[in-house]
């Protein structure tokens, strides 16, 4: 049991945070001195009295989750974590936004130990916790017994007025509420002040209406008066039938006599004379860049009581392992997220010799998929009947029932991409989430943290051409899959059959340092003819020959529902006297990764080179060259039945061919 942190000291805490805050992004002559200073007497509270963790085990399973989703306060949890005796020197906090630190300018999951979560673009911060709170219900339903609960933490946050005014924080609120989150805390620090200047030059709506609409338990208090926050807290984590949002009122730059509440303190350093004075007006006397005894005493004192709650827990999950050994196998499955070694063959096996849309093709997949990975949950943005995204079998999760697999987003793409990267965070689950390729613009920005933290997260997007038809141009998506491609990290996917989406999952779930896009087709699609002794394994290098000719004069390369139309297109030509090869390309990042060897053997040089692909050309650049020909499909749609559009946009076998040959002129 912790000894709960006294005002006084916890006055002493939060002013250390003030000062490095404020030293740190001086000498960086940049960043956000403001947040940190109003927030830190609800940090102190949070970190002193209530959160469990072990610096020396960042990874612990049953650590309370910290997010600061207003990420641009960063050197608020770098001063948490270097007082607190994580690995953060005070040398890193004086390196603050300097090349190579452990300090950058907004918290970097993987880059700075303690760090849950990257934290940037604001509202994802809000989604996150959701996601980790979520999953910990999860895992709590899977492994916790009568004896002993190895899953009892909690989810706490510190948001901002940004992050509230972000559509993102709503879809995830609302989904809390819904689910009755009560392992899920907010400190909402009220500032009310923004870049611009105060928050009413755009926002004036009432926040506590808004989330105990959504189901919240909401409390308000003096962000600065410790008491408060500290019952707060109390009450917020007794109430574990909602999400719990604290209202925090808080002064910006709170100490700086003549920066305090203004838009001036926000993004941009207080200045020498100012930070003089605010240690003046603080009765601060220690220099810039210390923690002074009494509060490095303090820290050391709260981390060796939770050292203690710490060691008893690891007493307890031995001891649980021992009397539980199915729970605990699989545990170690998911938390390790083991493979079997015979998966790609059971991948395989599961749509062996089938034709079909490769959507439902990949539904097919899922199934055998989630029999063998435990780990493997997800859901949908209201289209899993379009997506095939539900897992047969696999129960709905709900409020007061975690134990299913399948996750209803509603129709919030933006918070279902940032919760699926948190359940990865989280450890145990390989989360994914679905929705149509044209929707994927409403979750990008996730897609795009899921890289940039390197979480294996699986995004299903569906319905990936003009094939969608008569939904029209709303609903045709061009331009989604070359920019897919464009996010480092990213590995997109776009089958041709049955045999490539298996593959495709496999590379998914072999892929644990990044996030995979399966890009799939409304469409029926046949089940591409393979050469006499065809190894099957070689989708896997993003591009392959498919079908060959003796010295071909052109190499057809193609990717998903253009691959059948480039065979055919290729028969075509050889009725011209023109021999075509045609190369399968489900993934053109992956294949142009290969040794040149392998390239050369794919697309031989000295020989023209075509790519087809219903949507814009850009992805293949790098292997088209300058020479090269691309037929696809660079505008907006238009509503008509799909074969009508095909026609209209010259993707046909014949047009094909007839552009070809007059390339080849």
């Amino acid at each position: 049991m912790s000894t709960p942190i006294t005002a006084q000291q916890a006055l002493r805490c939060a002013n250390t945070i003030r000062l490095l805050a404020a030293d740190a992004v001086e000498k960086a002559n940049s960043g956000h001195p403001g947040l940190p200073m109003g927030s830190a007497d609800m940090a102190v509270a949070l970190w002193g009295g209530f959160m469990s963790f072990n610096p020396a085990d960042t990874t612990w399973a049953n650590r309370d989750r910290f997010i600061l989703s207003a990420g641009h306060g960063s050197m608020l949890i770098y001063s948490l974590l270097h007082m607190f005796g994580f690995d953060l020197s005070m040398e890193e906090l004086k390196n603050f936004r300097q090349w190579g630190s452990k300090t950058p300018g907004h918290p970097e999951f993987g880059h700075t130990p303690g760090v849950e979560v990257t934290t940037g673009p604001l509202g994802q911060g809000v989604a996150n916790g959701v996601g980790m709170a979520l999953a910990a219900k999860m895992a709590a339903e899977r492994f916790n017994t009568p004896d002993f609960s190895p899953i009892t933490h909690r989810v706490f946050a510190i948001v901002g007025d940004g992050d509230l005014q972000e559509g993102i924080s709503y879809e995830a609120a609302a989904l809390a509420g819904h689910l009755k989150l009560g392992n899920l805390v907010y400190l909402y620090d009220s500032n009310n002040i923004t870049i611009e200047g105060k928050t009413d030059l755009a926002w004036s709506e009432d926040v506590a209406k808004r989330f105990e609409a959504a189901g919240w338990h909401i409390q308000k208090v003096d962000g600065h008066d410790h008491d408060q926050v500290t019952a707060a807290l109390q009450n917020g984590i007794a109430e574990t039938a909602k999400p719990s949002l604290i209202i925090a009122t808080t002064h910006i730059a709170y100490g700086a006599p003549n920066k305090q509440d203004s838009s001036g303190a926000h993004g941009s350093p207080l200045g020498k004379d100012e930070i003089e004075a605010t240690r003046a007006n603080l009765s601060w006397e220690e220099k810039a860049f210390t923690v002074p005894a009494d509060v490095a005493e303090q820290c050391a004192k709260r981390v060796a009581e939770l050292k203690a709650g710490y060691d008893a827990w690891q007493a307890g999950f031995a001891g649980w392992r021992v009397a539980n050994p199915e729970k605990a196998t699989l545990w170690d499955a998911m938390w390790q997220k083991q493979l079997p070694e015979n998966l790609a063959e059971e991948l395989l096996a599961s749509v062996a010799g089938k034709d079909g849309a490769t959507r439902s093709l990949s539904g097919a997949v899922l199934q055998k998929a989630a029999a063998l990975l435990p780990a493997l949950a997800g859901g949908s943005a209201d289209l899993s009947p379009s997506n095939n995204s539900d897992i047969k079998g696999g129960g709905s999760v709900q409020a007061g029932a975690f134990g299913g697999r399948n996750l209803h987003f509603g129709i919030r793409e933006h918070a279902m991409g940032a919760i699926c990267n948190a359940m990865s965070l989280y450890g145990c689950f390989i989360p994914y989430g679905a929705t149509f390729l044209v929707f994927s613009d409403y979750c990008r920005p996730a897609v795009r943290l899921s890289a940039l933290m390197q979480q294996q997260v699986v995004y299903i997007f569906t319905h990936d051409s003009y094939a969608v038809g008569e939904d029209g141009p709303t609903h045709q998506p061009i331009e989604h899959t070359a920019s897919l491609r464009m996010i480092p990290g990213l590995q997109v996917i776009r089958p041709a059959d049955a045999d490539e989406t298996a593959l495709a999952w496999y590379a998914a779930m072999k892929y644990h340092n990044g996030p995979t896009a399966l890009i799939l087709t409304r469409q029926k699609l046949p089940l591409l003819p393979k050469p006499t002794g065809f190894d099957k394994s070689l989708p896997l290098a993003g591009g392959y020959v498919l079908a060959d000719v003796a010295n071909p004069a052109v190499v057809l390369m193609a990717s998903g529902s253009e691959v059948s139309l480039a065979l055919d297109a290729a028969k075509l030509l050889a009725d011209k006297g023109v021999a075509a090869r045609v190369v399968s390309m489900p993934d053109v990042t992956t294949f142009i990764a290969q040794s040149a060897e392998y390239r050369a053997s794919v697309l031989p040089k000295g020989v023209k080179r075509v790519a087809i692909e219903a949507g814009r050309g850009e992805s293949f650049g790098k292997l088209l060259g300058e020479e090269g020909l691309f037929i696809g499909w660079e505008q907006f749609g238009a509503s008509a039945p799909a074969e009508i559009l095909a026609e209209q946009f010259g993707l046909t076998p014949a047009k094909v061919a007839d552009k070809v040959a007059g390339f080849l002129k």
